[in-house]
């Protein structure tokens, strides 16, 4: 069948909390540095430290680093280090799915998310999908975002990512808190913000019967990543959010928690800190949250935007009937259109596997392999 959609609506059938969950783990990580150069290990580990407050996030904007990303990084440096680990371990990575922490997020956050779309490609091999984004959509939906007009009183898109990325710099040590000196830490509102240094967790975990290999961002460590790989690492996610001074702050921020709960579940991240600032982009409070218990609140407390339950259940069934779609060689295409409430697949190059596999991987994968 090349092509198959996947009906999101009606949502009921997807309720009740009957789908099992394997922990994340992390089997292995890699770090891009302030060039974006790329290596195995943890080199861009950053450790949390709770910035000063009140903080000013418009300070250092106009020597920001930014990062251009608008070229297609495609899977390969989570490839070249799935490839660095089955050489370590002899074993391969045996698997349903390999993808990005961020190609999960928006298929589990979809059921309450019709608003936005989202385009990917994926391939099959050696009976394991691969799934990247559409970079050429991802690039066109950048494009609209810039030239959004904002409301009066409101800083521009680009202002406020940046105060996204100088809380991060605000927020974190590059060693733990012990070595550090005093002048390290008051000097971090001063440090030139640079978004293309990266520490990328790379987990094994799973919904229902679909296991997945996914890699993805963290943006620090509360204390130190424990010596014995199976012990839980305490990860921290930081986000900065609008004060809440109404009812429709409030529902916009129960929106913000699901996409922020979305994606620390699905590395395994317990706590996210977030600092709320101003529409000036002053941070006056810090709020822990713990991941776990945020569908719980927002069921409780919250106006009933999203269900977490809702969320887990549909990319459960989505990914299974995913694994049974997608079989053959060839490129396809996961596209989710704005407002509608319907994913389709299907499939745009009829053999090989687009550019989504690197040539170094599919030799290694070549190769014969060592009998686990």
């Amino acid at each position: 069948m090349d092509q198959a959609t996947f009906n999101i609506q009606p949502l009921n059938r997807f309720g009740g909390s009957n789908t099992t969950i394997r922990r994340p783990r992390e089997i292995a990580c890699f770090s891009y540095d302030r060039d974006r150069q790329f290596s195995l290990g943890d080199s861009s580990l950053a450790y949390y430290y709770p910035p000063n407050l009140p903080a000013d996030l418009n300070i250092g904007f106009e020597t920001f680093q930014k990062l251009n990303d608008s070229a297609d990084e495609h899977l390969d440096a989570l490839l070249d280090t799935i490839v660095a680990l089955e050489r370590d371990t002899e074993k391969k990575c045996e698997t349903d799915i390999i993808t990005w922490r961020g190609m999960m997020t928006k298929i589990m956050t979809a059921p309450f998310d019709m608003m936005n779309g989202f385009e990917m490609n994926a391939t099959c091999f050696q009976g394991t999908i691969f799934i990247e984004e559409n970079n050429s959509y991802k690039n066109e939906q950048k494009e609209i975002q810039k030239n959004q007009r904002m409301p009066p009183g409101m800083a521009s898109q680009e202002r406020m990512m940046y105060w996204g990325y100088k809380f991060e710099v605000l927020s974190v040590l590059s060693k733990p808190w012990d070595p550090t000196t005093r002048e390290e830490i008051e000097g971090r509102q001063n440090e030139i913000v640079n978004n293309s240094a990266q520490y990328c967790s790379v987990v094994k975990t799973g919904m229902g019967n679909v296991r997945m290999i996914l890699g993805g961002e963290v943006d620090a460590v509360w204390d130190c990543k424990p010596e014995r790989k199976e012990d839980p690492i305490h990860w921290v996610e930081l986000k900065t959010s609008a004060e809440i001074l109404n009812e429709r702050d409030m529902l916009k921020y129960e929106r913000k928690l699901l996409k922020f709960w979305a994606q620390s579940f699905l590395l395994g991240v317990p706590t996210i800190i977030v600092g709320f600032r101003d529409q000036d982009g002053i941070v006056r409070r810090l709020e822990e949250l713990d991941t776990a218990s945020i569908p719980g609140k927002v069921k409780k407390l919250g106006r009933g935007s999203w269900d977490g339950n809702i969320c887990i259940n549909f990319a459960a069934q989505f990914l299974e009937w995913l694994k049974h779609t997608i079989q053959s060689d060839g490129t396809w295409r996961i596209r989710k259109k704005e407002k509608s409430s319907v994913i389709e697949v299907f499939k745009i190059e009829e053999s090989g596997h687009g550019d989504i596999l690197s040539s170094t991987f599919m030799n290694w994968r070549s190769q014969p392999q060592p009998q686990p």
